[in-house]
């Protein structure tokens, strides 16, 4: 009997500021493709690769043009911006965009399955361990765009709710590696730490910049004022350079270094596939699972129809390199595992704390959100 087949985009830029993780991206989607495909099942899914280059005018086009040849699933997008452009050509369509990436939550679409991080997976977690362990001084810096946007305005609720304060917020255009004034405000304004939603090119050079400027006024940066990330992998880490890689705080719910059987499987064939790299990382690990669930929700549903897919999603269980990964039949976002890990100069994270088990996403903070009441509420306001 004939495999059944289905045709899936595949669109991330691997050209552009932030085609390092965006590779990444794609290797982890084509080894699930792989495996997929050297599976004895009764279905055969065929990748269709397309490379929008970091331009949104390119996403949206790229996005028509599949959807249009009858494809309906993509699996695709890393940063924000070119998520929210997509979305209304998937919703026009009726097609589904399987999103790979830790986002700033607060959307819902019937036509996107969230693969990555929620905040209250990625932001919450960082914030508790920064307030606990680090200090209650913040100073924020980030891309000019909706990702650091919204996530600074999470992480600026979570730490005041904390007791804590954001010192001031700097925003740069993507792939800008202007530093000089930033930095100068950052060390006159002595933060406990930095936190950093820098994407690409931009994040790499202000690791290099911040580091050679601490060193030059004697600071110990790593120690004295740490940058932490809710975005910094392991691709990333040789990107930065050898004399400022250490050092730096990340919170993902993935990284290469867990000890599982699952991870460790993952990484050989990871390696094996592509000895070129980039490494494997957390997007890349979400693009994997991606692939993966559309896998089990379209055999179930033996149909490449959007809405019966997505019924279907809400029913799969996989034992991912991360540990366990549902998609929640309510939000369409994934249970993970958030970590705090440190990187070291070996190009890996330290895993430094992580949760004991799946945490349940929760996009708009309904869930989470007691826990801003002390910030919400203040003597001086009234409402009557």
């Amino acid at each position: 009997m004939a495999r059944k087949q289905f045709r899936i985009g595949v669109m991330f830029s691997t050209t552009g500021s932030y085609s390092v993780v965006a590779r990444s991206m794609l290797n982890g989607a084509l080894l699930a493709f792989r495996e997929i495909d050297a599976a004895a099942s009764a279905m055969s899914l065929q990748p269709i690769v397309v490379d929008p280059s970091g331009d949104l005018g390119r996403y949206r086009a790229l996005s028509l043009e599949l959807l249009g040849s009858g494809i309906r699933h993509v699996v695709g997008c890393y940063t924000s911006s070119s998520r929210k452009e997509v979305i209304p050509c998937f919703e026009k369509h009726d097609g589904l965009l399987w999103y790979p990436s830790h986002y700033e939550g607060f959307e819902s679409s019937d036509n996107v399955i969230y693969t990555g991080a929620a905040p209250n997976q990625h932001v919450l977690p960082l914030v508790d361990y920064l307030a606990s362990r680090i200090g209650s001084r913040a100073f924020c810096v980030g891309s000019n765009y909706i990702w650091a946007w919204e996530n600074n305005r999470i992480f600026r609720e979570a730490l005041t709710a904390c007791g804590g304060t954001v010192l001031a917020e700097r925003y740069l255009s993507v792939g800008d590696t202007e530093f000089d004034q930033v930095i100068t405000a950052i060390l006159d304004a002595r933060p406990n730490f930095v936190f950093n939603n820098l994407i690409g090119t931009s994040a790499y050079a202000f690791f290099r910049t911040f580091r050679a400027a601490c060193r030059a006024r004697g600071i110990n940066q790593a120690s004295e004022i740490p940058v932490a990330s809710c975005t910094l992998s392991e691709p990333e880490l040789p990107e930065i350079g050898a004399d400022a890689v250490d050092g730096h705080l990340s919170s993902s719910v993935y990284f290469s270094s867990l000890n599982s059987p699952e991870n460790a499987a993952f990484i050989r064939a990871y390696a094996a596939a592509f000895p070129a790299g980039p490494v494997s990382s957390a997007d890349a690990e979400a693009s994997y699972i991606a692939v993966k669930l559309l896998a089990a929700a379209l055999e179930q549903a033996a149909t490449d129809d959007a809405r019966t897919v997505r019924a279907a999603v809400g029913n799969q269980r996989l034992v991912a390199p991360q540990g366990e990964v549902r998609i929640d039949p309510q939000t369409f976002h994934a249970w993970l595992t958030p970590r705090i890990g440190r990187s070291a100069a070996n190009g890996q994270f330290e895993v430094l704390l992580e949760a004991r088990q799946p945490i349940a996403p929760d996009p708009y903070l309904v869930q989470s959100s007691p826990r801003f009441a002390s910030a919400m509420r203040s003597p001086l306001l009234r409402v009557v």
